[in-house]
């Protein structure tokens, strides 16, 4: 029965994500990469595309280049058309476009300026889909994509709840204490048991990018994706400050704000990129092993991995050793990688990857420096919260 569930949770999973734009924005913490990648002129990253806003966000940080890989072509469509924008549009052209969410007229806008800097894949998915997503009176990018159609779902159900007021104060609040007593105020009745219903829901995780062996991960610890999730709002909404969250409230509010967006939409980070750092920027539609094995002579001084290889710990195994394999070959020495899981320790999967260092065999634990006390502190103060821990390594690989 166990198998034929898992059977069935991954051809969902394999169904959103196969046909779908799922990441509308990147779900990742950029100030805390950037805090431990300490970027530099000489530095070549390599990381998951997602949206692409935090590529763009090393590229502001003074790396060399950076280069994105992601299987879905969709997230690399998302990253070609801000690249595009970023080069022919001014500052408040662009805000509304990737900022509020809304352009009226883009798609003229799109045909004269646009199309041209895209590829030929990611032109024909904004010919059917940007007036759909950016010229819509209904809704905002940021309630497009699965997980901006989750995103739209909640706020519907926030709003027949009559939750609107009290979550527009709380996302507005000016204290730690003002947050608090208005979540207080609305924890309960938020967790209904649709609610708890609907996150449990292997659909649900899907539509966020969570497949069945990440949620594996989770259940290790909690039992369940519902108490894990709890927490996580928890501490979003009553222990780290709002004011510059915008990873949520882009997702309460359908938009972000000026003061309240990711670094890319700044007045600052945008004037980095259009001076020059944004063609340090590249998109490939491939997996991560795909990028690396394509290009040998990259050699990469930061990974960025994301969560991808909590994807990779159970169903796919032989792929994440071969994905090592690959940052092996490529990776200078000592060089960093960063990534995140939805459990509280990986050391179960990753420590043990067998891999191959100056003709010898070793096991991944062996030659990864771990900055296990930083990464924790770290992991306290990510904005997002999604994840149950961060983890910094140095490779032993010289």
């Amino acid at each position: 029965m166990g198998s034929l569930a898992e059977r069935i949770s991954m051809k969902v999973f394999t169904s959103v994500h196969g046909n779908n734009l799922v990441y509308n924005t990147c779900w990742e913490d950029p100030r805390l990469d950037k805090k431990v990648l300490n970027l530099t002129s000489e530095d070549n990253v390599f990381v998951i595309t997602s949206a692409g806003c935090n590529a763009l966000s090393y590229a502001i940080g003074g790396a060399k280049h950076v280069y994105c890989a992601d299987m879905n072509y969709r997230q690399n469509a998302t990253l070609e058309l801000k690249i595009a924008g970023i080069k022919e549009l001014d500052y408040e052209t662009f805000f509304q476009l990737f900022g509020e969410g809304r352009l009226p007229g883009v798609q003229q806008i799109y045909r004269d300026k646009l199309r041209r800097h895209l590829s030929e894949q990611s032109q024909q998915y904004w010919d059917q889909y940007i007036k759909k997503f950016f010229d819509n009176p209904r809704k905002t990018f940021y309630f497009c994509g699965t997980s901006g159609y989750l995103a739209k779902w909640i706020n519907t159900y926030v709003n027949l709840r009559g939750m609107r007021k009290k979550l527009t104060a709380l996302i507005n609040a000016s204290s730690i204490e003002e947050q608090k007593e208005l979540w207080n105020d609305l924890r309960k009745k938020f967790w209904s048991p649709l609610m708890r219903y609907v996150v449990n829901l292997d659909t649900t995780m899907s539509m966020i990018g969570v497949p069945k062996d990440q949620r594996k991960q989770i259940e290790k610890t909690y039992g369940d994706v519902v108490p894990f999730v709890q927490e996580c709002l928890d501490t979003i909404f009553s222990v780290l400050p709002i004011q510059d969250n915008y990873f949520w409230r882009v997702y309460i509010t359908g938009c972000y704000t000026k003061e309240c967006c990711p670094e890319y939409l700044s007045r600052e980070g945008f004037d980095v990129l259009k001076a020059g750092a944004v063609d340090n920027v590249t998109a490939y539609t491939c997996t991560a092993e795909q990028f690396l094995r394509k290009n040998p002579d990259v050699k990469i001084s930061k990974f960025v991995l994301l969560d991808h290889m909590d994807w990779l710990s159970d169903n796919f195994y032989d792929s994440l050793v071969s994905e090592w394999d690959a940052i092996l070959q490529t990776a200078t020495p000592h060089a960093r990688v960063i990534w995140r899981s939805g459990g509280l320790d990986t050391s179960t999967y990753i420590n043990n990857v067998p891999v191959k260092l100056n003709g010898q065999e070793k096991k991944l634990g062996d030659i990864l420096d771990y900055s296990l006390d930083e990464a924790a502190e770290l992991h306290k103060l990510c904005r997002v919260h999604t994840y149950g821990s961060f983890y910094i390594a140095d490779l032993l690989n010289d």
